[in-house]
């Protein structure tokens, strides 16, 4: 059976697999041409860079050598793990272009060492952090033409961990793939970097107590679709949704964490195993405390966020994204934003370091030659 590495119908069938056919060990091209992209109209769609990385793992916890070869599809059995219980991790980081044609990576180890985190709940094994780093880097390396140009956008990099070997029974799978694979992408949400438009979902929840919520499960996301689907049909970028038990304390956006602002104190709600640990989230705090700002862990009530200077959202895939309204049952509440705005400030250092203009104090960066 042959499962598709991505869901966007510009990538067709015949092209999968061809490129299928053609998989190989890469001959480099040379490092400084570009891809035949519209740079300048990137979304956040799938296309595919060339090469993806691929390592296998039985379940005595070996990872085999992995090995780069041509983006195209793969062969799971119908009883894989993966496909019949949710036995899957991911992870998402970015690689940039600097002026100089060298590649950064932002704090790739954490992804690493969150994927490990989040094995351990799935019962996997995991890569260790430096072949998973290295994994990374293979990928930034063999697909640098996808790389946009400086200011263009970023190689989104998707690493994915699963239980590809077949099970019938509930159990872990007996065998697992890790693999990495890239997309050259833009902005992740339409608006750009435009104010997000959020509404507050009383009706479904992302996560319950107990649950696998704090990891970055597969099982985590395609349950969201529905409400998300819904608020977007009615105008709204986004969802804020609120905990499982009272629903009255903010949780996290569909994909992203969320931040609140008011005066000099920058609050957050705490990660206590229903909320993921973004490493964007964590960056952004560290940022904030070293600007000053009194950075704040804790349970934050839907009354708060109404009644809050600033709010704004954090994730690999959306960066720092700025908060104009959000809608909670009948009322509705702007926020300040702009070029003044705590949001914009973070965002500014966060990006100057990933795109290498701000110098990285932090060790933070991981620049590939």
């Amino acid at each position: 059976m042959y499962i598709f590495l991505q869901s966007f119908s510009k990538y067709n069938v015949q092209a999968a697999s061809a490129l299928q056919e053609e998989r190989k060990k890469p001959t480099h091209q040379d490092d400084d041409e570009y891809a035949d992209m519209d740079w300048d109209n990137l979304g956040f769609g799938l296309t595919p860079a060339d090469y993806m990385y691929v390592m296998k793992c039985s379940k005595d916890g070996e990872f085999t050598k992995g090995e780069l070869s041509r983006f195209g599809n793969i062969q799971l059995s119908p009883s894989a793990g993966v496909l019949n219980y949710g036995q899957g991790v991911y992870e998402g980081t970015k690689a940039q272009r600097k002026e100089n044609g060298k590649l950064l990576l932002f704090r790739p180890d954490q992804n690493a060492v969150r994927m490990q985190i989040g094995a351990e709940r799935m019962l996997m094994p995991s890569p260790s952090v430096d072949q998973f780093v290295d994994a990374v880097k293979q990928i930034a390396s063999a697909n640098k033409r996808w790389v946009p140009p400086p200011g263009k956008g970023s190689l989104y990099i998707r690493p994915l961990l699963m239980g590809s070997g077949p099970i019938l029974g509930l159990a872990p799978a007996p065998e697992y793939t890790f693999i990495v694979y890239a997309s050259p992408v833009g902005n992740y949400f339409k608006e750009g970097v435009a104010d997000l438009n959020l509404y507050v979902e009383e009706e479904y929840v992302r996560a319950a107590p107990g649950g696998a919520g704090g990891v970055k499960s597969i099982t985590n996301y395609a349950p969201v679709l529905k409400a998300l689907r819904r608020a977007k049909s009615r105008g709204f970028s986004d969802i804020l949704y609120l905990d499982a038990v009272k629903k009255k304390y903010l949780e996290e956006a569909s994909s992203c964490n969320v931040f609140v602002v008011k005066g000099r104190t920058i609050s957050t709600p705490a990660t206590s195993g229903t909320i993921l640990e973004g490493i964007t989230r964590k960056s952004v705090m560290e940022i904030a405390s070293d600007q000053g700002y009194q950075v704040v862990e804790k349970a934050v009530h839907v009354d708060e966020v109404m009644n809050a200077d600033e709010v704004f959202c954090t994730g690999t895939a959306v960066g720092v994204a700025p908060v104009g309204t959000i809608t909670y049952q009948d009322k509705r509440v702007g926020y300040e934003t702009g070029d003044e705005s705590v949001c914009q400030k973070l965002r500014s250092v966060l990006v100057g370091l990933q795109t290498g203009t701000i110098e990285d104090t932090k060790g933070w960066i991981t620049c590939i030659n």
